[in-house]
């Protein structure tokens, strides 16, 4: 290939007058291509996909939107949310776990589909410890046992009484193998009750199943339990984390309202595919780490029920593998499988 003549004449410049390569060098390296790119190009070059692996609408998109707005405008290129639901969040993760590793897609991934998926289906068409470099816990929304408001109980203690004097008489609603299927097992079978699940196709129903009276009790989202307590339709025991919530700070938690102690909540946060540079992750914590630490946003999560949780990348590395242990214990022992 001939050179460029831009650079053919910049050569001959120089040959003549050697001094003139001290201001012509660069400017011929550039005619020549050799400057023509970095070596490493700054991140973000193009759009970053934000893939949500629930429908739109619901508490996982809700908080995905509230962080891909500031996270864009810090970054200086569109986060784009691209929900895609099905199969308890093994479509849109392994979707995300086959991307390329450059930053430019992202996962907001939740407690189903990193942590509890791994017991409950024979097979993951992905491994969430393997396939995804965590990048940071983002927020917690705990469950709230709700009862139905005509049941003749106002606290967790004289509810394990109720339920203990009709074994097999209480019903409760779940989404199979869902975080809130697991909480009521793991509240199940450590106070000792026998009650019924019922399945259902979404939180929703169920939740909308206990303000009808057809189901008695049920383990929800505080984001989908929450509205539902301030309005009355729903009497609110207690909340499965460990200590209370900002968003109902007079609602103790099961252990104080006289039932066992115990730690159930989803998680939300943000990972990227595996191999993802060290630097790219990095930097998305730090902006995502600032954005959470704002007071408005902060306001903002807490009116939507979440509780801001932030974690680290090791951290959240670590919080996953222990979520993973803890939930198969809870899965084996209660026999519940989602395919």
């Amino acid at each position: 290939m001939s050179p460029h003549p831009r650079y053919s004449a910049l050569v001959a410049a120089g040959r003549h007058h050697p001094a003139a390569w001290l201001v012509l060098a660069p400017l011929a390296a550039a005619a020549s291509g050799v400057l023509a790119q970095p070596t490493g190009a700054p991140y973000p070059t193009r759009p970053i996909r934000l893939i949500v692996p629930l429908p739109a609408g619901g508490p996982t998109d809700i908080l995905a939107r509230l962080v891909a707005t500031p996270l864009q405008e810090r970054l200086g290129q569109p986060v784009v949310v691209d929900n895609r639901p099905g199969a308890s969040g093994n479509i849109g993760a392994e979707i995300a776990a086959k991307a390329a590793p450059d930053g430019h897609t992202l996962f907001a991934g939740t407690s189903g589909p990193l942590a509890n998926n791994v017991s409950l289906y024979a097979k993951l068409p992905y491994d969430p410890v393997r396939d995804f470099a965590p990048i940071a816990l983002v927020a917690t929304a705990p469950f709230v046992l709700a009862v139905h408001p005509s049941l003749p109980v106002t606290s967790v203690k004289e509810f394990i009484a109720y339920a203990k004097a009709r074994p097999g008489k209480l019903n409760y609603g779940a989404v199979p193998g869902a975080a809130a299927h697991l909480a009521s097992e793991m509240f199940r079978m450590a106070s000792g009750i026998d009650a019924v699940h019922v399945p259902y196709k979404g939180a929703g129903p169920a939740t909308t199943d206990v303000i009808a009276g057809q189901i008695q009790f049920t383990f929800a989202s505080t984001p989908g339990a929450i509205p539902h307590v301030k309005a009355g339709k729903l009497r609110a025991l207690a909340v499965t984390s460990p200590k209370r919530v900002s968003g109902a700070p007079d609602l103790p938690t099961v252990a104080e309202g006289g039932g066992p102690a115990m730690s159930a909540q989803v998680w939300y946060g943000v990972v990227a595919p595996a191999r993802t540079p060290r630097e790219i992750v990095q930097r998305l914590y730090a902006e995502i780490d600032q954005i959470v630490k704002q007071p408005a946003m902060r306001e903002r999560m807490q009116q939507n029920d979440f509780e801001p949780a932030l974690m680290d990348p090791a951290a959240f590395g670590a919080f996953i593998r222990s979520e993973i242990a803890t939930w198969a214990k809870v899965v084996k022992a209660a026999g519940i499988k989602a395919d």
